[in-house]
């Protein structure tokens, strides 16, 4: 699952021949690094916008964390979170808006709807109808509860109906000249078994890995990402689909966890993570065999272990994608960063 305050959790668009987006935002030439972002919505959602708008010139497509699914035709948005300035905002500055649609459904229950043909097409016009209704340039499918709920047969099942899906919703978004976008939790480690690889990688313009919580809020402290797993991320996934459509994103938050304690890690942006190192005078601590940061502090005679990313990490695992000649980088998320991230993202060093 991602590292979202909210709950679950997670980039650069590359485009099939013939598919232009809608808001007119298009790749630059040549094999430079292609970066996009999401856009969430609470917190500082205002500075998050501005985020995007004041780096334009990096990010190719930012995609606004705004709706979900609860039933094959209800995709709605969330509470206030839609936003038509916004949209128009992202599109004045050049970028591609491509919005992020969760689901609440678990495994059982999208079996049952991915393998009924009519409930299934029910969906896939509804999908289609959010990516018309703003003048969005496509849709990113985020389908996560379905992923980590039920057993291996139920999921098993899903993997087969939401490959067919996947294949009605990128074949109405193409037809409008909008882009088909999935998201998946990375296929290693006996994770993200509900994601056929090779049918999305064929389908979809563009497969995003969610390249974080390695450790995640319910488990041990530790690094969200690390160069050993990159590099089994990508050995896998470039066995499986297209180099120029894969997105390797990476994570702008942290986790501040109290070791066996049993409860869920705290979720800190690098901006939290940082103001309470420094208030709590802790020594800022690099692992190098990860490449990420981290400290330790105590509060209350607890002792709380806190990793997250920053600048100085990003510089040490980007070179793993470019190994494996994808372009395509993505940050978790807009307002969460290091703001020294740019400049790493842009191969500038510190």
């Amino acid at each position: 699952m991602r590292g979202r305050a909210g709950g679950a959790v997670l980039l650069a668009v590359a485009l099939v021949a013939g598919a232009v987006p809608a808001g007119g935002a298009v790749p630059a030439p040549g094999r430079r690094r292609v970066m996009s972002a999401w856009l969430p919505f609470w917190g500082d959602v205002d500075g998050a916008y501005r985020d995007a708008v004041a780096h334009a010139g990096q990010l190719h497509t930012v995609s606004p964390f705004w709706y979900e699914t609860t039933s094959e035709r209800a995709v709605t948005g969330r509470t206030g979170a839609v936003r038509a300035d916004r949209v128009a905002g992202l599109h004045r500055a050049g970028i591609a808006v491509v919005p992020t649609v969760t689901e609440t459904l678990d495994a059982a229950a999208m079996g049952e709807l991915l393998h009924d043909p009519v409930r299934r097409r029910t969906h896939a016009d509804a999908l289609a109808a959010v990516a018309a209704s703003q003048g969005y340039d496509g849709i990113d499918l985020d389908y996560e509860t379905m992923a980590v709920t039920g057993d291996a047969a139920a999921r098993d099942r899903v993997r087969s109906g939401y490959t067919a899906l996947v294949g009605e919703v990128c074949t109405r978004l193409h037809r409008t000249g909008r882009r088909c976008v999935v998201t998946v939790m990375p296929q290693v480690r006996g994770a993200g078994a509900a994601f056929d690889y090779r049918r999305l990688g064929a389908l979809a313009d563009t497969v995003r890995i969610m390249g974080y919580d390695l450790h995640w809020s319910m488990g041990e402290p530790g690094p969200l990402s690390s160069k050993d797993w990159y590099e089994e991320i990508l050995r896998q996934a470039t066995a499986t689909v297209p180099r120029d459509r894969i997105e390797l994103a990476f994570p702008g938050y942290g986790w501040d966890w109290v070791p066996g304690s049993g409860r869920r890690a705290g979720h800190v942006t690098w901006k939290e993570a940082e103001a309470l190192r420094e208030r709590v005078g802790a020594a800022y601590c690099f692992d190098e065999a990860s490449g990420t940061p981290h400290f330790r502090y105590v509060k209350d005679g607890e002792e709380h272990q806190v990793w997250y990313q920053d600048a100085r990490g990003v510089r040490d695992q980007l070179p793993l994608p470019a190994k494996y000649g994808v372009r395509g980088i993505g940050l978790w998320a807009l307002g969460f960063e290091d703001p020294g991230v740019w400049a790493a993202f842009r191969g500038e060093q510190a």
